[in-house]
């Protein structure tokens, strides 16, 4: 006998149908592996990072000084220049003027000193003993020279001027040099990826060079690992609540696997994250060649671009650049030990420093 099938019923499997198939990725799609214990050393940890990504270098150098024991700043700022305002980050501290001007070098160390006897930061006398290799491009937009002097200035309250190293390129836009990118940028250009290339220049290699003393050179072909990891196991509650990205990478040479090798973490810069341009980043902005022959570990953690809401989360974040947040944007926290970014990122140095399983 034949079933009469009406219009309703084909619109209803239709949608049916639609629903499901869009239902069956999401079950099928499972959580990245977890991060590898390797029981790499944090004798030498160092940081670095690029626009936002400056700025949180700075802040997790400033705020575990007693791990760190250098930095990378490509394009970024002092610390706690934004004081918790969106307002003071968008202005005084990319693009100062005569009506919103820097912080003084007095200012912005009263204010890490007052956070520091507070114990939210470690001991600022622990900076002494760093190093920090700093770039500035003379036709970056963004984020002004005169916003990396007074980073050196306040890094000059402590350190020695040989452990800073200030490097200028009046060519050079906003952007991460490197060598490693065959499609790279114009020098000058402050377009995505934001990967540019300035002659041989290379800044992974210089910094690593600056921070770590003498390396070998870098290998010719990366023959390690770059894994992606779960990031979420390191995060207090939703990982796009704190603006950070379920999955991370982490670029392990293959004699790290079996013998003990330094940590070194990457902070991309806004519009750099994996959600917006794939591992175009942690492939191209030149640390792995030099992670390889180097016994090296470079770990990427990602944040995640973020438009108000989120499915399943009452936390309204606007982040539509996925920016590493330096004013504010996941909680009062953000720039101390407590700041949701920073304790999940020391979460992953911990677990990068445990023991191997045999």
């Amino acid at each position: 006998m034949m079933t009469t099938i009406t219009a309703t019923t084909i619109a209803r499997r239709c949608l049916s149908a639609a629903i499901l198939s869009l239902l069956l990725p999401i079950a099928s799609v499972s959580a990245a592996p977890p991060l590898p214990a390797l029981g790499a050393e944090l004798r030498q940890l160092t940081v670095s990072g690029v626009s936002s990504g400056a700025y949180m270098a700075v802040q997790f150098q400033v705020a575990h000084s007693k791990l760190v024991r250098g930095a990378g700043v490509v394009a970024g700022g002092p610390y706690y220049c934004a004081e918790g305002s969106t307002r003071l980050a968008l202005s005084r501290c990319m693009s100062p003027t005569s009506w919103a001007p820097l912080p003084s070098v007095a200012e912005l160390r009263a204010s890490a000193e007052a956070l520091s006897a507070a114990g939210r930061i470690d001991p600022l006398d622990n900076l002494r003993d760093d190093r920090v290799w700093l770039f500035s491009g003379g036709r970056d937009t963004i984020v002004a020279t005169a916003v990396m002097d007074r980073l050196a200035a306040f890094y000059g309250q402590w350190m020695t001027p040989e452990a800073i190293r200030f490097v200028k390129l009046p060519d050079a836009g906003h952007a991460m040099i490197s060598v490693a990118d065959p499609g790279a940028n114009a020098c000058s250009s402050e377009e995505s990826p934001f990967i540019n290339r300035c002659g041989d220049l290379d800044a992974a290699g210089e910094m690593l060079s600056h921070l770590l003393g003498p390396l070998q050179p870098a290998a010719a072909t990366p023959h390690g690992e770059l894994l992606s990891f779960d990031q979420k196991p390191f995060v207090e509650g939703r990982a796009v609540d704190a603006g950070m990205a379920d999955e991370a990478y982490v670029y392990v040479p293959q004699t790290c696997r079996r013998a003990v090798c330094r940590v070194h973490v990457v902070f991309h810069g806004c519009r750099q994250s994996a959600a917006q341009i794939g591992r175009l980043f942690v492939e191209s902005a030149g640390y792995n060649a030099w992670a390889d022959s180097n016994r090296l570990i470079v770990l990427y953690p990602q944040t995640v671009p973020r438009y108000g809401a989120a499915m399943g989360s009452w936390t309204w974040l606007n982040n539509p650049f996925a920016c590493w947040d330096w004013w504010g944007y996941s909680g009062n926290d953000y720039h101390t030990r407590e700041g949701p970014q920073i304790k999940a990122v020391y979460r992953m140095i911990e677990r990068l420093t445990a023991a191997r399983q045999p």
